[in-house]
Formats: C-alpha cells, sequence, structure tokens
C-alpha cells in the first residue's frame, strides 16, 4: 500500500499549529488527528475538522496533500457581531 503526505493544522488564538505526516493510503481524518498528536483526546463530536476549509467527518478518507483543519469554537456568533458593527456606524454617522 503506497502512503500519502497531509498536514494537520490547529489554529490556536496566538499562533496555528500545523504537523505534516506520512500515513498509508486510506487513513482518514481521525488517523491524522490523532497521529499528529495536536489534540491528544481527540472527540469529534467536540471538535468539527474540515479539508482545506470545507467540513469533513472524521471517517473521510485523506488523498495525498490533503490540509486537514481542527476548529475550535467561534469566539462570537457572527451575525451578532455584524449586527454590532451596523449599529455602532448608525450611531457613527
Amino acid at each position: 500500500m503506497a502512503d500519502i503526505r497531509v498536514q494537520v493544522c490547529h489554529p490556536l488564538p496566538h499562533e496555528a499549529r500545523l504537523r505534516e505526516l506520512v500515513l498509508a493510503e486510506g487513513s482518514t481524518v481521525r488517523d491524522a488527528v490523532t497521529a499528529s498528536g495536536l489534540l491528544p483526546r481527540f472527540n469529534p463530536d467536540d471538535c468539527p475538522v474540515g479539508i482545506f476549509g470545507k467540513k469533513k467527518t472524521p471517517d473521510t478518507v485523506l488523498r495525498d496533500g490533503d490540509r486537514v483543519e481542527i476548529y475550535r469554537p467561534l469566539v462570537a456568533d457572527p451575525k451578532d457581531a455584524r449586527r454590532r458593527r451596523a449599529v455602532k456606524k448608525d450611531r457613527a454617522g
């Protein structure tokens, strides 16, 4: 069986942690996150994951060159943030 090269990225508030891995062909997103060591207790229910910005399931089979991304919870709801900016702009204008 051939090997594939993938990256696993875990963004933190002040840095992005990146690991490059060589895995067996047929490996999944879950395999990559576990092998990266970035999340010692990986729970896909708590940490959504994706490949190149598109949400995927932990059972998604990887392809050579994929970048697995571990998403963290949002600090603020984007819709609420937009509303606050709009109100602030109206008051200033």
